[in-house]
């Protein structure tokens, strides 16, 4: 009998890792209307949470998994440090992500692993201490004056190798241990470049720099090929950097793959939004969006260039979102934690982004004020829980749509002005601050002002379904749709409204709306909800 139970365990098992294995490697599609992660085949929006950096470890994932799960998010972004996984130069140590593996599969949870490496904010500060000691081996960049910075240099071929060696490590265990791709993606370093030099002034460098650009870029952007202060001006030198720094991230890349083609991506700490003429788009060297074209034509391993996104202003962030949407697949693997970041969500998603993620969600009580909240308290969580409630109603239907739908996608502004946009024969308007009932020019009965007037609060997502039928969700925000020029005795007319969602392709409507509740506008509550809406003329 314990022979019979034995073997029907063993062939349980292995029938099990075989569909395991039997999934298909996530990957992005192409060929779409804008691009699409495919997640066991079918596309896939992450909603994601980042913890604070110094969580990856064991004994701090009891503090990480309660904040992750209270907003709801079905990805989970976690470090996995080059200092922590080769403590010793030649000696792996994958414990903490076996552990991270096991406990992400029992909370259904997909992974994003962030390999931190060479470069973390541009600093060192994650390389293994024996790299950091041998200064000899491993090259740090010099200033103009020959002193030392302390950024490893992108020209340093052994730590490149060393840094490459180790993250072909990680992948070849993750290769064993995760047949059923749990993670279904990699961020490549952190932030890379370096602040407060523009490039590396070490005598290889210099002779680089002063020589002409490589032949692949140069044919890459379709110039001569020249020096780089005759290509690019005032850019060259950032420019030099940022192609040593993606050329040296893409080997790193290129030797992850080798083991699992798992879509990789970089990330960007981010300067001036609106224009690079006074040099602060960011960490020189880094995926900063003057830098993209050189970074697509120097790691053509890389699939995706992400913003992390920590200002404020309305403004900033669409500009963000519209310069990185424009590079390839939009992805925000880090935005503020603070409360008034939640509703970027909803220009993020209007733009296809394929992953939205806070950072800084966990329970151990740090803070990085100014950039995120004071305090991770349950009115923050809530404020991103809200908005993922939503999209985990349907998060594989909102996924094809998005890929293949004209789309919308806005915040309330600094502000609160109205926002409105064009999508073929309608123009559709977003307000803020209105009480779901009656109209602005009512002067025949008093009113307060709205609680949420002055609060930075609110957003929609709108998606095109065919000419007259929109699929609108939304948070604290009244939509108003109208005809864009509407002919001689012309008016648009709702057709009829309904709450609900889609399942597997399918709309299954919960209520049909009237009356009061569409009369003035279409509104949208704190509890966000999806509407199908149909439009007519009435001629």
């Amino acid at each position: 009998m314990r022979i019979r139970y034995l073997i029907t365990f063993v062939f349980a098992t292995w029938a099990a890792a075989c569909v395991a294995a039997a999934q298909p490697v996530p990957r992005f599609e192409e060929g779409t209307a804008r691009p699409a992660l495919l997640v066991d085949g079918e596309p896939f929006v992450m909603l994601g949470a980042q913890p604070n950096n110094s969580s990856n470890y064991r004994a701090m994932l009891d503090e990480v998994w309660p904040a992750v799960e209270r907003i709801g998010a079905n990805t989970l972004l976690m470090p996995v440090a080059w200092e922590q996984v080769e403590p010793s130069e030649g000696r792996f140590d994958f414990s903490f992500v076996d552990t991270l593996l096991d406990q992400a599969r029992a909370r259904d949870m997909r992974l994003v692993l962030l390999w931190y490496g060479t470069w973390k904010n541009t600093g060192p500060s994650y390389v293994p201490a024996w790299v950091k000691r041998d200064t000899q081996r491993f090259a740090r960049m010099h200033m103009a004056d020959g002193s030392t910075h302390s950024v490893f240099s992108p020209h340093g071929e052994a730590t490149m190798q060393a840094d490459a060696r180790a993250f072909a490590a990680l992948m070849r265990h993750l290769a064993q241990v995760d047949p059923q791709h749990t993670v279904v993606m990699v961020q490549v370093e952190n932030e890379s470049g370096s602040w407060g030099l523009d490039r590396d002034h070490t005598p290889e460098a210099e002779a680089l720099f002063t020589g002409p650009i490589p032949a692949q870029l140069a044919e890459g952007l379709g110039i001569a090929r020249q020096s780089w202060s005759e290509a690019f001006g005032p850019r060259a030198a950032q420019f030099f950097n940022s192609w040593y720094v993606a050329r040296y991230i893409d080997t790193v890349a290129a030797a992850g793959q080798a083991e699992v083609d798992l879509p990789m991506y970089v990330n960007a700490a981010l300067g001036n939004a609106f224009t690079d003429e006074g040099g602060d788009v960011g960490p020189s060297g880094g995926p900063n969006w003057n830098a993209l074209p050189i970074w697509r034509i120097a790691a053509p391993h890389i699939s995706a260039f992400a913003p992390d996104i920590y200002s404020r202003d309305p403004k900033a962030v669409e500009t963000y979102l519209d310069r990185y949407a424009a590079s390839g697949p939009l992805m925000v693997p880090e935005i503020g934690n603070a409360a008034e970041y939640a509703r970027f969500i909803w220009p993020a998603m209007g733009r296809g982004a394929v992953m939205f993620s806070p950072f800084g969600i966990d329970g151990t009580g740090y803070s990085n004020y100014p950039l995120g909240a004071k305090e991770l308290d349950e009115d923050v969580l809530e404020a991103f829980a809200a908005p993922y409630r939503l999209f985990a109603q349907m998060p594989r239907d909102w996924a094809r749509i998005a890929r293949d739908k004209p789309l919308w996608g806005t915040a309330k502004g600094e502000d609160g002005a109205d926002q409105t946009r064009t999508m073929g024969r309608w123009a559709l308007t977003a307000q803020y601050g209105r009480w779901a009932f009656g109209e602005d020019d009512w002067t025949w009965i008093a009113r307060d002002p709205h609680p949420l007037v002055d609060v930075p609060t609110g957003g929609l997502v709108v998606a095109q379904l065919s000419e007259n039928v929109f699929l609108v969700g939304g948070q604290n925000v009244k939509l108003r749709i109208a005809l864009a020029q509407p002919g001689d005795g012309q008016q648009g007319e709702i057709i009829e409204a309904q709450e609900g969602r889609f399942v597997d392709g399918e709309w299954q409507m919960r209520r049909r709306l009237n009356g009061d509740q569409i009369d003035y506008g279409f509104n949208f509550g704190t509890e966000p909800v999806w509407l199908r809406i149909e439009m007519g003329v009435l001629e």
